[in-house]
């Protein structure tokens, strides 16, 4: 090759290497050329604020009794399917979320930061708790979610993120998760999820579990073995059900920033009671139609604990009409050594409550159920390093099969005025934060 040849050779490799190395900076390090740094984490682009409300809010019916997933359908016909071992796992360890939780996650192929709180509040313990929530694959809400592509197309980002960077999450998980089972008889309503599903929970940051409810046995022993195995292979704590009524009655006790903080669950949703209770040697929920045993447990989570947080399984459906055993119960619990009183169950919020200056959140509503339009939240309790206890509502709207979160001065003020509306001795300010009435 003559040496005009060769000098146009060694010409074009000399700029393919160049190109090669600035596409391996720029591109696939995401750095500058002459800079010795990485570019600056950048946060997802700020959402548009949408009227997620309108005028038009699912006000809950007061007369209601129940409804149907509550009454016996002669016509209810269960599927076979084949019974594989109905050995249960071990029990779940308690959890330590002493260190704070990874500083994002994947959304859509994309990292998102969390973005929640501040360095010099790092000592104040947040706790996030929701109500109903069912990734039943038959349900409208998961068709919705597949027909949108994605979790985050249905329930507001920002909602995500907060639940995420919380330092423990709690849900109530109205569904079974298994392949296995059969529909039991005389519900009209029964839930079953897929396994694959609970990486949802894992992507709302979900971190206890709540079982004890009216459908965490809908498909049976084997199903309901299987629902504690992937929840406890996922890393989620569960409370309210077991093997026994000794699992079921166990608190989720959770260690952060090095206090204890004890989680007792039970239920007594049911007008027809279809559910098992947990025996001695069988599985099942741990009840409180009658609260002595509840009450007794809480006594004894005080003693190991910190703080106590009563989650409970109860009232009306679709109704804010509170029945006595709520207000009754709410109180024995309170004597007992509760620090606050959550309650789930009734698919519409219910107001909120005080009792010996200890905050009472009768029902949080569905948090990601049904179709219908409805108020929900997301329950901020917050504890300080003094051990003072303060607690938030995040103002959200069930509409169209997703939850959103509402931003907008309009919404909010109306969300307000609705759960003040519907409280008894509680209240909630300009800004949701939630105060005893004078």
């Amino acid at each position: 090759m003559h040496g005009r040849g060769r000098n146009l050779v060694m010409f074009i490799v000399a700029v393919i290497a160049i190109g090669i190395v600035v596409h391996f900076f720029v591109v696939e390090r995401g750095g500058h050329l002459g800079s010795g740094r990485p570019n600056p984490t950048v946060s997802p682009k700020t959402l548009e604020e949408q009227n997620i409300g309108g005028d038009s809010i699912g006000t809950a019916d007061e007369n209601a009794t129940y409804i149907p997933g509550d009454a016996i359908s002669p016509t209810a016909t269960p599927t076979a399917m084949p019974e594989e071992s109905t050995e249960p796992e071990a029990a779940l360890p308690e959890k330590d979320t002493t260190t704070a939780k990874t500083q994002s996650y994947q959304e859509d192929g994309q990292e998102v930061p969390y973005q929640y709180g501040s360095v010099k509040d790092d000592a104040v313990i947040r706790l996030g708790f929701a109500g109903d929530i069912c990734l039943d694959d038959t349900s409208a809400v998961m068709r919705h979610m597949r027909q949108k592509g994605s979790l985050s197309k249905v329930i507001s980002p920002k909602l995500i993120r907060k639940m995420n960077a919380y330092d423990a999450m709690i849900i109530n998980n109205e569904f079974s998760i298994s392949k296995r089972g059969t529909p039991m008889a005389g519900k009209a309503y029964t839930f079953r999820s897929k396994p694959a599903n609970v990486k949802y929970l894992k992507k709302l940051g979900v971190d206890v579990a709540g079982l004890a409810n009216n459908h965490i046995f809908d498909y049976g022993k084997a199903a309901f073995y299987d629902t504690l195995k992937y929840l406890k292979k996922a890393g989620i704590a569960t409370v309210g059900a077991g093997k026994n009524s000794a699992q079921a009655k166990e608190p989720a006790y959770l260690t952060v920033k090095g206090k204890k903080i004890a989680i007792v669950a039970a239920t007594r949703a049911e007008k027809y009671v279809l559910t098992p209770q947990a025996g001695k040697n069988s599985p099942g929920v741990f009840r409180t139609y009658n609260d002595r045993q509840y009450v007794k447990a809480i006594k004894k989570a005080k003693k190991k604990a910190d703080y106590v947080i009563v989650y409970v399984h109860w009232g009306t459906e679709y109704s804010t009409k509170l029945e006595q055993a709520q207000v009754q119960q709410a109180k024995d619990y309170i004597n007992a050594g509760a620090d606050a009183v959550v309650g789930a169950h009734t698919h519409c919020m219910q107001g909120i409550g005080y009792y010996k200056g200890v905050p009472i959140f009768y029902s949080l509503g569905n948090f990601w159920f049904n179709e219908r339009t409805l108020y929900t939240t997301v329950l901020e309790i917050n504890i300080s390093d003094s051990g003072k206890l303060t607690a938030k509502l995040q103002p959200c709207l069930q509409s169209g099969k997703e939850t959103k979160l509402l931003t907008k001065p309009s919404q909010v003020k109306k969300f307000v005025k609705y759960i003040n509306g519907i409280s008894t001795n509680g209240k909630l300010d300009k800004n949701c934060v939630v105060h005893k009435k004078k």
